[in-house]
């Protein structure tokens, strides 16, 4: 986890402290179930409860040197644990395995971790409606392979990227909703020294569906799924980031990030006003999309487990989440503050002589009784001569001029297919399907 792109929110739920305590939970919930089944005395429980409920300070460096010569994490944690709370602590982990903890600890980490992006998205698509209902009916051009097309509206570039959103979201959603299982099952997952209502008491407890078959891990099919879904969040952080990018470019400048008084662009040039914040997202979906391959390959463990998976999740668990959160945060404020030029959209539109009306002219003359073929040789001969020309020749006037053309359209019947409306008829359309009514 690098600080520099980490909020505190997000940071909180993967700080040792905040894992031991919800390691504590999982084991004391346990043992109370184990009490209530007559496994262990309730004294037991009591015992775990009445220490917890003084709140105490966990303390992560005795934990740690604990650990430093048991070389073994969860033991170290039970050894401190019944350190503080006395001879009724021989009670806690009964029929239990450290997976048992470590893995459902990891779910609610998770769980806890999407809700936080959940509501990120939540903030994220709320500035892209609201921008996109702002410049709806502001006409710009459409690229593809970076060249003029036809032109289209800013409102609706952004509305493909709200239905994005709203796509990662719901994936968000049901990718919790598959990670948030509890394993309480024991060594190889056959509850042979643990009754399965522990498993269903802790699992209600902590908000998590009881795991069918743990085999002593959780199945890393979830957790694969889980990060695969940031990844392609991340990779919708990048396209809208590099859309904002290209629309920055000096040639180009039809939207530009909010540049704050004070920022300077650049060390060596006073000038400058570079798109650092989507460039910097562009780096951030590639480090949370990195997590995605290890996370797929943590699903094949040998037989009912290993521990190979460990210590990749150590890693990705914390920075895919804690950069995704930041990333969309980040990603919020662009759009929310993307300074957008109208006037400047206008003018690419206008920058190549018509030729963004080349389709439709295409298409009447094949209503007017030419073949496509035809009707395509006549349209490209003449907006090659405006191509060439930087767009300083008109192709409405080129059109009219020539010989062919003119004798199956009259002038105006030209002029009427160079009418920019034209383009946006289904605006509204499809803004009721992204935006309903």
């Amino acid at each position: 986890m690098v600080p520099r792109y980490a909020r505190p929110a997000m940071t909180a739920i993967w700080e040792p402290e905040a894992r031991f305590r919800i390691w504590f939970e999982i084991e004391a919930h346990a043992t109370q179930k184990l009490a209530e089944l007559g496994v262990v005395p309730r004294s037991a429980a009591k015992a775990l409860w009445d220490w917890w409920a003084t709140n105490p300070k966990i303390d992560v460096a005795a934990i740690d040197a604990i650990e430093a010569v048991t070389k073994h994490d969860v033991i170290a944690f039970l050894d401190w644990v019944a350190q503080q709370v006395g001879p009724e602590a021989r009670f806690m982990h009964q029929g239990m395995t450290s997976s048992d903890v470590l893995d459902t600890a990891l779910s609610v980490q998770l769980a806890q971790a999407a809700d936080i992006l959940i509501g990120d998205m939540d903030a994220l698509l709320e500035a892209i409606r609201r921008r996109a209902i702002e410049h709806k009916h502001t006409p710009t051009i459409g690229r593809s392979h970076g060249i003029h097309a036809e032109p289209t509206t800013f409102g609706v570039k952004l509305a493909q990227a709200y239905a994005e959103f709203t796509r990662g979201r719901a994936r968000l959603v049901a990718a919790r909703a598959e990670i948030a299982t509890c394993a309480i099952s024991g060594a190889v997952g056959t509850f042979a020294n643990i009754h399965p209502e522990v498993e269903e008491y802790v699992a209600e407890k902590l908000g998590l569906a009881a795991e069918p078959v743990s085999t002593q891990v959780i199945p890393r099919d979830r957790h694969a799924m889980f990060f695969a879904t940031l990844g392609v969040i991340a990779s919708s952080i990048e396209r809208l980031a590099t859309e904002v990018r290209h629309l920055q470019r000096t040639e180009v400048l039809e939207a530009e990030e909010y540049f704050s008084p004070g920022q300077k662009g650049s060390s060596a040039m006073p000038h400058k006003r570079n798109p650092v914040l989507t460039e910097n997202l562009t780096g951030l979906a590639r480090m949370v999309r990195s997590a995605v391959i290890p996370a797929m390959e943590n699903v094949a463990l040998w037989h009912e487990r290993d521990i190979s998976h460990s210590s990749v999740e150590r890693y990705i668990g914390p920075d895919a989440t804690i950069t995704l959160d930041f990333a969309l945060g980040r990603l919020t404020g662009v759009i929310d503050k993307l300074l957008i030029y109208p006037e400047r959209m206008q003018k690419n539109l206008d920058r190549m002589g018509g030729l963004v009306h080349s389709q439709r002219v295409l298409l009447a003359l094949t209503q007017a009784g030419l073949t496509r073929d035809d009707a395509y040789r006549l349209v490209q001969k003449n907006a090659m001569q405006v191509w060439q020309a930087d767009g300083q020749l008109s192709l409405l006037e080129l059109l009219k001029a020539d010989p062919e053309v003119s004798a199956v359209m009259s002038a105006q019947e030209l002029t009427d297919k160079f009418n920019l409306d034209y383009h946006f008829k289904a605006v509204d359309t499809i803004f009721a399907r992204v935006f309903g009514d």
